[in-house]
């Protein structure tokens, strides 16, 4: 259990400190993302490796029919749904599949960039941090808290906030809430075209054709 006064780490650190495309390609995540440092992105990287090892060890014991390991994938599968990782009807593979990226967008301050209620990633983070966002009728004041598909449709601006005022400066218009939701389409757009081009290469490096499949 451990002392009560110290509570363990969420995460686990990289196993050397000094990779240069790690460390180029976690700046990129930091600032598509507006996260504070580091430390947020591995522990996406943690909640996502822990995932995919529940993944392999349940499809291993569901090989050898264990009616336990039916039960705990179906939780599984219902937790992922449930916060939004993945959509409804995903199967243990789809686990294995995921990315950073699709934890890190749970995040609240992602959300509520993507709501249209910040002009900017950065500036959702202040908007949370400074209590501006209520969810579920209370303030949220944790910017990487994980948004369940439940709570995401109650995600609002604090009553006593100043930006409930629709002439604030800082307040975000309709027009670049569009812009924003647009760019964001395109990107996941350019994310699957680019995905489903590997996978078309990797097949026919390795030989496979859409025969195969079929067979």
């Amino acid at each position: 259990m451990g002392d009560p006064k110290f509570s363990r780490k969420t995460y686990d650190t990289p196993s050397h400190p000094w990779q240069g495309n790690r460390i180029k390609a976690e700046v990129v995540v930091v600032r598509e993302f507006g996260l504070k440092n580091k430390t947020e992105v591995w522990k996406a990287e943690t909640i996502l490796r822990n995932l995919r090892k529940q993944s392999r060890d349940l499809q291993a014991r569901l090989r050898l029919d264990d009616k336990q390991a039916k039960i705990e994938a179906d939780a599984l599968l219902a937790k992922c749904g449930r916060l939004g990782y993945l959509p409804v009807g995903a199967t243990l593979n789809d686990i294995l599949t995921m990315s950073n990226e699709d934890i890190l967008s749970r995040r609240l301050q992602t959300i509520v960039y993507e709501k249209g209620l910040a002009s900017t990633i950065r500036q959702a983070r202040q908007m949370v941090t400074h209590g501006h966002i209520f969810m579920n009728g209370h303030r949220v004041t944790v910017p990487g808290y994980i948004v369940s598909r439940y709570e995401e449709s109650t995600i609002e601006f604090n009553p006593a906030s100043p930006f409930t005022d629709e002439m604030h400066p800082m307040r975000i218009s309709s027009e670049q809430a569009a812009a924003n939701a647009a760019l964001k389409a395109k990107s996941e757009s350019d994310k699957a075209a680019a995905a489903a081009a590997a996978a078309r290469a990797d097949a026919a490096e390795a030989g496979i054709t859409a025969e195969d499949g079929v067979n």
